[in-house]
């Protein structure tokens, strides 16, 4: 059956669902023959998405790994997918060709906290080959004697070796980097409790490894937190580039750099806002659009606003993947769908 399509009227774009088949769909990977790599949190899985041979038939989803845990983060180096599981990074050599055999993976490392308040794991490749992995905090709001936690790691493939490459982070669940300056951008989710919008959540860029972005004693840049602002004495944060209001929860990010959408979005950065599950109106449960103007200020705008009627929520997106062919992928964590935004209108 041709994957179905969900949204058109009067719009630009149309939507398809590619599988309802993936329970729990976090973060993809989509290798050099178009399959889709999918990560699970609560699930335990790890899926393969195989695109059909005959246009007119659905992908086979493959289930090749289980019993992980919060194995959410999947991302591809040199044929193999290496995978953010809480205290773990695996890897599973040459995937596209092993997947179908139940793959034993190796250990790069069981090294990283163990503790599951934020422990889920999104994984990104950066220009020097290295994997950059975030490690949440493990508390809403606490500060932690190992530095590790509320931070994002680098980390040698090769030896699992790890070392700070940004700190003060609470909570990053979505990593990409800027096609033109090769620049880690990240997106952070604000501590819960200070009210229904404060404090909001951060898109953050790494212009120089190792510097501190404020959590837990100041958050979005200039609110300082009531227990642990007292602290501050004259450390130096670096400020978000982009505050969205507050629990969005913006998760999975990528930019754009494909030519199947209008010159507009290129090089611009969609993100997954997962949705927020305790404000008293929800907000989120969208996939946004940031750009940047000539003079380099940021705009910001909904691109796909369909999850959320009211204050019943039919979805909840996770990760945003720009595929090979120039479509936006998104996964949908609630319901375990894939979803692919295509451009229709005129080039």
């Amino acid at each position: 059956m041709l994957a179905t399509e969900i949204v058109a009227n009067g719009t630009d774009f149309k939507v398809f669902v590619v599988t309802n088949d993936v329970p729990n769909a976090r973060q993809m990977a989509e290798s050099a023959s178009g399959m889709l790599f999918v990560g699970t949190r609560r699930a335990g899985k790890l899926y393969a998405v195989v695109p059909p041979t005959n246009p007119t038939s659905d992908p086979e989803v493959v289930t090749f790994a289980s019993g992980l845990t919060m194995p959410s983060g999947v991302t591809l180096l040199n044929d193999d997918l290496y995978v953010g599981a809480l205290n773990r990074i695996l890897r599973y050599r040459n995937i596209e060709t092993t997947f179908r055999n139940r793959p034993q993976p190796e250990i790069v490392t069981e090294e990283l906290p163990r503790k599951r308040h934020h422990g889920w794991k999104y994984l990104s490749v950066g220009p020097d080959q290295h994997l950059y992995v975030p490690v949440g905090a493990p508390c809403n709001i606490c500060l932690s004697k190992d530095e590790r936690f509320a931070s994002i790691l680098r980390i040698d493939p090769k030896t699992g070796v790890s070392e700070l490459y940004a700190r003060g982070v609470r909570n990053s669940v979505g990593m990409a980097w800027h096609p033109d300056t090769h620049q880690l951008w990240f997106s952070d989710n604000g501590r819960d409790m200070l009210g229904d919008d404060v404090p909001a959540e951060e898109i953050n860029v790494v212009e120089k490894p190792g510097a501190h972005y404020g959590y837990p004693f100041v958050h979005a840049g200039d609110i300082v937190d009531p227990k642990f602002g007292k602290e501050i004495e004259k450390r130096v944060f670096v400020p978000p580039v982009l505050r969205i209001q507050a629990h969005s929860a913006v998760l999975g990010m990528d930019f754009y750099t494909k030519n199947a959408f209008p010159p507009s979005y290129r090089n611009a950065l969609f993100v997954a806002e997962h949705g927020s599950w305790n404000r008293t109106q929800k907000v989120g449960y969208r996939v946004s659009v940031i750009r940047t103007a000539p003079d380099q200020t940021l705009t910001y705008e909904p691109f796909l606003d369909i999850w959320l009627k009211g204050q019943k929520a039919s979805g909840r997106p996770n990760d945003v993947l720009v595929s090979r062919a120039g479509n936006l992928l998104i996964s949908d964590d609630q319901e375990g769908v894939i979803y692919r935004v295509e451009y229709v209108g005129e080039s």
